[in-house]
């Protein structure tokens, strides 16, 4: 199992979303406002905010947990439908998922997705 985690335009989620949501397989996603800054700093950030003097762009994160053979799959989907080409589009990282467990049944591993 692969966690899919996926920074992206605030603008985009809605089209990222839909997209993953065809895939019949998808467990589900977690969706999440958050604020941030990569190498530019957020300095020319369309949708930023200022706190305490420091810049930070307003990103939509994803958080989905899938069986590996749905991963480039997923990768595919979110690079298609969160791309501009623009700066700020956002990254994807992918980490190793050791156990999962649905607290409901008790069920592990790829069943409890």
């Amino acid at each position: 199992m692969k966690e899919i985690k996926a920074i992206i335009q605030p603008f985009m989620a809605s089209k990222v979303i839909d997209a993953l949501r065809e895939i019949p397989e998808l467990p589900g996603i977690t969706v999440s406002s958050v604020k941030g800054f990569g190498r530019g700093r957020a300095e020319n950030a369309k949708h930023k905010i200022i706190e305490d003097s420091i810049e930070y762009a307003m990103k939509t994160k994803l958080e989905i947990v899938v069986a590996d053979h749905l991963v480039e799959k997923v990768v595919e989907i979110i690079l298609k439908n969160a791309h501009t080409g623009n700066v700020g589009d956002g990254k994807i990282f992918i980490y190793t998922v050791d156990d999962a467990v649905r607290i409901r049944t008790g069920e592990r591993g790829e069943e409890a997705l």
